[in-house]
């Protein structure tokens, strides 16, 4: 499964405004209900379920909120660099600036699983995590998420 698979174009957001977690989960809420046609609502609450069972925020700066969703009908996944780093509860207690969140079917069973673990192998490659920092917009962003990952790249 490569992230190609999760996302698309106008999930990409580079220079997301947040000053907390609720927020920036808030946000990606938003956008994640402009693409999938969800209700905005759904979506954040069920964000928020599964932050409250433990933080997303994985380390290195990246978080990786997920939730399933009754209505939905195949995984989609959305990406935001914030604007500033914030604090996310991750777990080596450093601020998060790469949020990437994955939304599942119900009963999405192992893909959903094997997707949280391609987005976090990409995620912790420092070549792509550098790349994803400094990238100047959405479109370089989305080019480096969806690069086919090599087993070199898979440290």
């Amino acid at each position: 499964m490569d992230l190609s698979d999760l996302i698309s174009q106008e999930a990409v957001v580079v220079g997301l405004k947040a000053s907390s977690k609720k927020q920036a989960i808030q946000e990606l809420a938003t956008k994640a209900a402009e693409l999938t046609g969800l209700s905005e609502r759904e979506i954040f609450d069920t964000l928020l379920q599964r932050e409250r069972l433990g933080s997303t925020g994985v380390g290195h700066g990246v978080a990786i909120p997920h939730g399933k969703l009754v209505k939905l009908d195949k995984l989609v996944g959305f990406f935001a660099r914030m604007e500033k780093p914030i604090d996310f509860d991750a777990l080596d207690d450093q601020p998060v600036d790469l949020i990437f969140l994955l939304l599942a079917p119900e009963g999405a069973g192992a893909d959903h699983l094997k997707a949280l673990a391609r987005i976090a192998r990409q995620l912790r490659d420092t070549k792509i995590a550098g790349g994803l920092r400094s990238a100047p917009d959405a479109d370089t962003a989305f080019a480096l998420l969806t690069q086919p990952q090599s087993s070199s790249n898979a440290a």
